[in-house]
């Protein structure tokens, strides 16, 4: 069943909760919703290509994507690196030398990847419609 629809709502959501995350001041959660906006948007357009992929690296599959006929920008797929650093080291605190993630993220950072994330769903958003069903 094709179910990008599903994914890009989700995506959406994600990309929403992160916004607010930003404007409360959870840098760290406004970074990892944007990895996960970001990443879900991307397997949005696989669902319509009739893909199954796995994985959550957003650079992984944005180079898949390019695989399968898509051109993507290198700029996005740079955006994309820096948005698979917030998947682990957002949530775990062992993750880093000393403190909690709530503490070594920052607004400028969270504002960065927020930015990125629209970036990558706006992309996505333009390949959904140019894709044939």
């Amino acid at each position: 069943m094709e179910r990008s629809a599903d994914w890009m709502d989700q995506a959406q959501g994600d990309l929403e909760h992160a916004r607010h995350d930003l404007s409360a001041g959870f840098y760290d959660w406004a970074c990892f919703s944007s990895q996960q906006a970001a990443e879900k948007a991307v397997k949005a357009v696989f669902q319509k290509l009739g893909v199954e992929v796995w994985g959550h690296s957003v650079a992984d599959l944005l180079l898949e994507l390019s695989r399968h006929g898509q051109h993507v920008p290198d700029e996005l797929i740079d955006f994309a690196l820096e948005l698979d650093k917030a998947y682990i080291l957002t949530r775990y605190p062992n993750a880093h030398p000393s403190g909690s993630p709530r503490r070594r993220y920052t607004r400028t950072e969270a504002e960065r990847l927020v930015a990125y994330a629209e970036q990558i769903l706006q992309f996505c958003e333009n390949l959904l419609a140019s894709i044939q069903s």
